[in-house]
């Protein structure tokens, strides 16, 4: 596979079932981008609060801390991160896509790997997500010039 050197994108990789872990991490490796895994939610967060990610990929059911709690601690930071989730369960717990807090929500099924590569590759072309404090700060700056 050939790799587009513009597009390559820090991953973080979270799921505890390692043969998903192991297979995916190979995949988006071969493409050219530096992945890290995390088999827990736990294990995910400590390595996102030590480092700089472009995307963040979890799965939403693991032990202990979900892919949602995940979505929610990093959706709390002023981190531009992208991220996506992939899950079977979303769905059918009549949770819409865009209550999950992630850019991209991918189900499980045999286009997993197609539709995974799609969304980084979407993902790595746009730009970072605006950071929540930024945004606080332009709409506070907007205010006081209209006051």
């Amino acid at each position: 596979m050939k790799t587009d050197p513009a597009a390559t994108a820090s991953i973080l990789l979270v799921d505890d079932n390692t043969h998903g872990l192991v297979a995916r991490g190979l995949i988006l490796k071969e493409l050219g981008h530096t992945v890290v895994t995390a088999t827990s939610g736990e294990e995910a967060w400590d390595l996102f609060q030590k480092n700089h990610f472009d995307i963040v990929v979890t799965d939403f059911r693991m032990g202990g801390m979900d892919g949602l709690q995940l979505i929610r601690l990093i959706r709390g930071t002023e981190s531009p991160a992208r991220i996506i989730l992939l899950t079977g369960f979303v769905n059918c717990l009549g949770m819409p896509d865009a209550e999950t807090g992630a850019d991209e929500v991918i189900a499980k099924s045999s286009k997993e790997v197609q539709e995974l590569l799609r969304a980084v590759r979407k993902l790595a072309h746009t730009p970072p997500r605006r950071q929540a404090g930024s945004a606080r700060r332009t709409a506070a700056v907007r205010k006081s010039k209209h006051a």
